[in-house]
């Protein structure tokens, strides 16, 4: 298990590389879309003046409890909005070690369930398969839903599902290829 841990640390280096090259390259805008200075001057100075939240929050707007707000609602516009009151720095330092613990956390919790599969399939090929389908289908679930329940952008939750699940099969490979118990045939041969 000692191996898994190694591999689960070298699998969260490799996710955070990849992360950086969806993310902090030019690729990292082209899911979402930007205003003019003055148009994003003036929403910033609208969410300031109507939203009192303290902390982060997410906010439904409108919000459809009121017969006012349903109708709202129904016809449009809707919006989604995740509110940080204090901003933050572009690459934050704090967002970079608690993306890189984050990482980790997870490429540990695959790399124990590789761990596990691996004294029932002993073939690479066939334990990559099964994680390359869970990835691929709790990805589908978990990124996927939002366009549909909240009509949100396709183009947005897709490429964060490609870099998400690129990010998971990459420590998936790295993981089941260098830090599991190999197939003695192979281990053989090789």
């Amino acid at each position: 298990m000692i191996r898994v841990v190694i591999g689960a640390a070298a699998a969260a280096v490799a996710m955070f590389i990849v992360g950086f090259i969806f993310f902090a390259t030019p690729l990292a805008n082209i899911h979402v879309d930007g205003l003019e200075d003055g148009e994003a001057a003036a929403i910033q100075s609208v969410l300031s003046e109507n939203i009192g939240a303290e902390g982060p929050a997410a906010f439904l707007v409108p919000f459809p409890e009121s017969e006012a707000q349903q109708r709202m609602y129904i016809d449009g516009p809707t919006a989604m909005v995740h509110y940080n009151p204090n901003g933050f720095a572009i690459g934050d330092p704090g967002s970079m070690l608690g993306g890189f613990v984050h990482m980790l956390i997870a490429a540990f919790i695959l790399g124990a369930a590789l761990f596990t599969l691996s004294g029932h399939v002993r073939d690479f090929a066939a334990r990559m398969s099964i994680a390359a389908l869970f990835i691929i289908a709790t990805g589908i679930f978990m990124q996927l839903g939002d366009p549909i329940w909240w009509h949100q952008s396709w183009m947005h939750h897709l490429y964060v599902f490609v870099a998400n699940t690129v990010m998971m099969l990459v420590a998936a490979f790295i993981i089941a290829r260098w830090f599991l118990p190999r197939d003695k045939a192979a281990a053989e041969t090789a």
